[in-house]
């Protein structure tokens, strides 16, 4: 008899397969002796801003982030490259900033643009890690449908893949699981299928329909994939501390993205009368309306509106409700992967990694997402815990995404390959009281031919949006700034006013423009 398994057990099966495999035979390879190199749990949130307790905020739940912060290193004045999934988690992944990666937007492919890049899992797999991943690491836009095998000792597992529970179905449309939201999305699946529709035509045709950019379900965690892929990869933890080899455990939750789609049981931590609202939630004074955009990421949910280009006060509320409750969420699961690490007497060797992508904009400006240069867009979450390292530490030193590469192969004790971006954080691990660079780069593209670049030091933001396609790969060119910023963090950390053209601040400006031209020429070497 011929034994067949529906695609997404089989995936699962043949994955499970191959790591029973590689543990028989890496037990069989190892010898007495050999030195026990730590292990790494890279944890990876999308959209997660640093509104945590560990941040010195007070909004969100969130106790388990908390115990790891307590257990390391909180990177305080950490930022992204970029702020948008895909440029910003490849450029973490192989510690090279856009321009190097080539990966700007949403659908370009890292190795169609650099096919020699060598990514962090890749080089950890090429040094005898075993390097396994579940959920959104990369973002699947930006590589190829393999999720970039090369980076990966067993096949990528993505959500869509994993197995349902039992007795659980699958989310409509990938997302929701609440009684009155799946009735109302198969009375658009039905109207789809009347029209011919198949496939994931019919998901985007009930999804160009019914989209609710929150929801609050009465079910376990399980019933969402994020709840799914950690028990998924709790599973595969099992299977690796088995191992006599390291791992490289990747997992990439995807909430708090939206919808904001969580468990009832988080969203009753809450008492959404007490949410507050930005306290700016206006255009600065004296700044570019480049700087802003439309939100067009959430306007393409249903269940609110935007009047006057913003969105009512208790809508506001809502949305901020559903942000929150997706975070202890997520913090819940993450608890439940680190409590399993630890009864498996794995967390003393094994160097923790949790990263949020980029920040995400709450209404200030009468912003909402991220896609902007703005603090609440590129402040970043970045804690690492590590063996042998004190924790409970907070630095103020300005850090970068493309800094987590080298320092991950200091703390294990691999060379660092030449021609990174960053530098290794490890310094700021052991407790130095130092600052490892002066200033973080960020950029985002406006249209398709002029780029923000912005320099945030420990107290100002300095940005340039340069036009005529300029690229920090290129040659420079002082003459392409079409419009500039300037934010005091200490006087007005709420980027009320740009000061770029206030005389006071006539002698910050000028010093942070010679260092912006001193960063650009000094990107010019590297050209793709």
């Amino acid at each position: 008899m011929k034994l067949t398994f529906p695609k997404t057990r089989r995936i699962n099966w043949i994955s499970g397969f191959l790591l029973l495999f590689l543990v028989v035979i890496s037990c069989q390879c190892s010898s007495a002796g050999e030195s026990n190199p730590p292990n790494i749990l890279f944890i990876a949130v999308d959209d997660l801003k640093p509104m945590l307790n560990c941040y010195g905020e007070s909004q969100i739940i969130s106790p388990n982030i908390d115990k790891l912060a307590n257990k390391g290193i909180v990177f305080q004045r950490n930022y992204c490259q970029q702020a948008v999934c895909g440029p910003t988690r490849a450029s973490l992944l192989t510690g090279l900033r856009p321009d190097h990666t080539g990966v700007r937007d949403l659908k370009t492919r890292m190795r169609d643009v650099n096919p020699d890049v060598l990514s962090l899992p890749q080089y950890f797999k090429s040094n005898g890690y075993i390097t396994v991943a579940y959920g959104k690491v990369y973002d699947p836009r930006c590589v190829d449908n393999t999720y970039d095998s090369i980076s990966w000792s067993l096949p990528y597992i993505e959500n869509n893949d994993l197995p349902l529970p039992e007795g659980i179905e699958a989310p409509m449309f990938s997302h929701y699981q609440s009684e009155e939201n799946r009735m109302q999305g198969e009375i658009y699946l039905a109207e789809a299928k009347e029209l011919g529709l198949s496939g994931w035509e019919q998901s985007s045709y009930g999804l160009e329909r019914f989209k609710p950019v929150v929801e609050s379900a009465d079910v376990p965690d399980n019933a969402y994939y994020d709840g799914i892929m950690i028990d998924e990869a709790i599973n595969s933890l099992h299977k690796l501390a088995l191992n006599s080899k390291p791992f490289f455990l990747a997992v990439g939750l995807k909430k708090p993205h939206l919808p904001f789609v969580s468990p009832s049981r988080y969203w009753d931590l809450y008492d959404r009368e007490e949410i507050s609202l930005a306290p700016f939630a206006d255009h600065s004074r004296n700044g570019p309306e480049l700087a802003y955009h439309n939100s067009s990421e959430i306007r393409s949910y249903t269940g609110f509106e935007f009047i006057n280009e913003r969105i009512p006060e208790d809508q506001q509320r809502e949305i901020i409700h559903g942000y929150y409750a997706a975070v202890s969420y997520i913090d819940a699961l993450i608890g439940k992967l680190l409590e399993n690490l630890k009864e498996l007497g794995l967390e003393e060797n094994t160097v923790i990694v949790l990263w949020g992508d980029h920040g995400w904009h709450l209404g200030d400006h009468s912003l909402w997402c991220k896609h902007s240069n703005f603090e609440q867009a590129t402040r970043s979450p970045l804690i690492i815990s590590a063996p042998g390292m004190p924790g409970g530490l907070k630095t103020n030193s300005p850090t970068e995404f493309i800094d987590v590469f080298p320092t991950l192969c200091e703390l294990t004790g691999l060379k660092i390959p030449d021609g990174l971006d960053g530098v290794s954080l490890k310094p700021l691990i052991e407790g130095q009281n130092i600052k490892v660079k002066q200033y973080a780069i960020s950029q985002f593209e406006r249209g398709k031919s002029t780029m923000g670049y912005t320099l945030r030091t420990e107290r100002y933001r300095y940005t340039e949006w340069r036009g005529n396609g300029y690229l920090s790969t290129k040659k420079f060119d002082p003459e392409n700034v079409v419009a500039r910023e300037l934010y005091d963090y200490q006087d007005d950390p709420y980027e009320t006013i740009n000061f770029v053209d206030d005389p006071a601040y006539k002698e910050i400006a000028d010093k942070l423009k010679n260092e912006m031209e001193a960063f650009l020429k000094s990107q010019e070497k590297v050209q793709l």
